[in-house]
């Protein structure tokens, strides 16, 4: 049966999920900083991930942004296929809630209207938006607000099957030492391996907002993620780049059927806030 759901209520909800994710840490970022300020080796480093909560305390307490860079929005919408959308555009619907969020939040307005001009839009719109159709009657709305110090650092390597998985690994080390305390450490590396040149870096994107918890089913990737996890932070970059022993609190990867002669894989690093927030309608 065809369920009915008004385009005002993903405006409604994204205007809340914007000052959420731009306040509060999610659950599982919460915990997996506070293991790995407990678990740093370097007295600096140490000081530094305290630092980092203490700022997040201070957050919480008086109301204000976890990080002064609030982003670019970006929306995941995954459409249950009995969904039909009433009282407007959805895309209009999304960028109002984008819009309503960031004016009414005081949250900073980072979005340039054209990327060679440069005029501040001055409400933060528009979103990036990627949508989905699933099975059901739901709709699931993840939001992303990413800033552009990790996401400058994030690569697409163009692989050929030859290189195979010691190629995806040189590649993923390649990104995170590049990206080195520009990303804002300790990050989140989102990776996405497979599929075309877009697919990948949209995997990668996505895998950020996956909870930190879940392990991949596909043995291979969820060893990979270990592996990778274990060899990014012996790279010695460390909280804010001043070295340690956690320069990444989690690798997160996505997997996609790829062409006989390819092996695309993207690394989209995120900063240790990882803003994300995710409600059904």
């Amino acid at each position: 049966m065809v369920r009915d759901i008004s385009v005002h209520q993903v405006t409604d909800h994204l205007a809340d999920m914007c000052i959420q994710a731009n306040h509060y840490l999610s659950k599982d970022m919460d915990c997996r900083l506070k293991q790995a300020t407990e678990e740093e080796k370097s007295p600096l480093g140490r000081k530094i991930l305290n630092q980092l909560q203490e700022n997040l305390q201070i957050a919480d307490q008086e109301m204000i942004p976890i990080c002064q860079d609030t982003g670019m929005a970006v929306v995941f919408l995954e459409i249950g296929q009995d969904v039909h959308f009433v009282d407007g555009d959805l895309t209009e619907a999304v960028n109002e809630g984008i819009r309503r969020g960031y004016v009414d939040g005081y949250l900073r307005k980072s979005v340039v209207g054209d990327p060679i001009e440069r005029v501040n839009t001055k409400d933060n719109t528009p979103a990036v938006i990627h949508t989905s159709i699933v099975k059901g009657d739901q709709v699931k709305i993840t939001l992303a607000p990413k800033g552009f110090g990790s996401e400058n650092m994030s690569r697409v390597f163009m692989l050929k099957p030859a290189d195979g998985i010691e190629g995806v690994k040189d590649a993923i080390l390649t990104a995170v030492k590049d990206a080195g305390p520009n990303a804002c450490p300790p990050m989140v590396v989102g990776v996405g391996i497979g599929g075309t040149f877009e697919k990948c870096a949209l995997m990668a994107k996505q895998a950020l907002t996956r909870n930190l918890d879940e392990k991949p089913e596909t043995p291979w990737v969820r060893e990979l993620e270990e592996e990778m996890l274990y060899k990014i932070n012996c790279l010695g970059i460390g909280p804010g780049g001043l070295g340690g022993s956690t320069t990444a609190l989690a690798v997160n990867i996505n997997t996609y059927p790829t062409h006989i002669a390819g092996l695309p894989v993207a690394v989209n690093i995120c900063c240790h806030v990882n803003r994300h927030v995710t409600e059904i309608i």
